[in-house]
């Protein structure tokens, strides 16, 4: 079965474009702010639309603390000094706008990003500061959108250090690579066929971990878990203890040479120990190269490999039925 027979959707087109959505992203939001003498950033947002928030915390570095919401209305630490982010990709998820209709109902001041949808209809009605992302592909893949939008409505409103410049350089970067890590994903899913991945990192890098695991349950649709050291070396590890060999587990390690050395230690240490039970494990080197491009590159790489895994099953890698028909049941 050739690949767009498979591919329904042309998942491949948009992991290829992805990379221009950085600088792209920029530009949607030039002209986005909000004004306040704020003491944190609460960011509303659940699933893909999400991911974007846990990237900027890895790459950025915040003047006031930001925590995220990945529920209904609120997080606690809100308050009269909060500006509130609202991140829907369609613009109809439930939470994201219980989150944005509590902000509003207490007067805050508050910045909206999605492709459309009610939210957007709040916004024009409200005259609140928004971001039209474009629509027509999957949450999960428009993190680059996201992620740099999000950035630059921060950045304008002076609560982070400008990395505009880092984005952009990250965008023709990874341009040049995206081919050499399609090919490095494909090699990596042709080994993961029939695994359940396990995505181990450090703990800097524990929100790409987490991504990599969404990646493989909704591009692949299978089961995958994450963790990272040193942590996991605490209690995780344990549970490994008396698996046998020809076990169905797949670690995958992340190192970065950034990383403290003792971790790095750990990460070897540990390959080392779970090969001798039997078990399959790779190591990913993050390149070299600044903190935007390092993140970003590894997450192509995941994407890259969850799609190839997910053509190994021959499922298409777009369709996610089972939130769709889940979201239908709940009303």
């Amino acid at each position: 079965m050739e690949k767009k027979e498979i591919d329904k959707f042309n998942m491949h087109k948009v992991i290829t474009d992805s990379p221009e959505q950085l600088e792209k992203g920029l530009l949607l939001a030039e002209n986005i702010k909000q004004e306040g003498d704020f003491k944190n950033i609460i960011i509303c947002g659940i699933g893909g639309s999400a991911l974007p928030a846990n990237i900027l915390n890895t790459i950025a570095k915040t003047k006031i603390p930001i925590f995220i919401q990945r529920d209904y209305g609120l997080s606690k630490e809100a308050n009269e000094k909060s500006l509130v982010i609202c991140i829907s990709y369609s613009g109809n998820t439930e939470e994201a706008l219980s989150g944005l209709k509590e902000a509003l109902d207490r007067n805050l001041k508050i910045i909206c990003l999605s492709s459309g949808g009610k939210i957007e209809e709040i916004c024009k009605e409200k005259n609140i500061p928004f971001v039209k992302i474009p629509s027509g592909i999957q949450p999960r893949s428009a993190t680059g959108y996201i992620f740099a939008s999000l950035a630059k409505v921060l950045i304008n409103s002076n609560l982070i250090e400008d990395i505009s410049d880092e984005i952009i350089q990250a965008s023709i970067e990874l341009k040049k690579i995206n081919k050499e890590i399609e090919k490095q994903g494909e090699d990596l899913a042709k080994k993961l066929s029939g695994k359940i991945p396990v995505i181990y990192t450090s703990n800097e890098f524990k929100s790409i971990g987490r991504i990599w695991k969404i990646k493989f349950n909704e591009n692949s649709k299978i089961p995958a878990f994450y963790n990272y050291f040193p942590e996991l070396n605490h209690n995780e590890m344990v549970g490994f203890s008396e698996i046998e060999k020809g076990n169905n587990f797949y670690f995958i390690i992340i190192k970065d040479d950034q990383t403290n050395p003792r971790n790095l230690e750990r990460m070897d240490l540990l390959g080392e120990i779970l090969r001798e039970k039997g078990s399959n494990v790779s190591f990913l080197d993050i390149k070299n190269g600044s903190l935007t491009s390092k993140v970003f590159s590894i997450l192509i790489f995941g994407d890259w490999t969850s799609y190839y895994l997910a053509l190994e099953y021959k499922i298409d890698p777009t369709p996610v039925k089972m939130v769709e028909d889940f979201k239908k049941k709940l009303g």
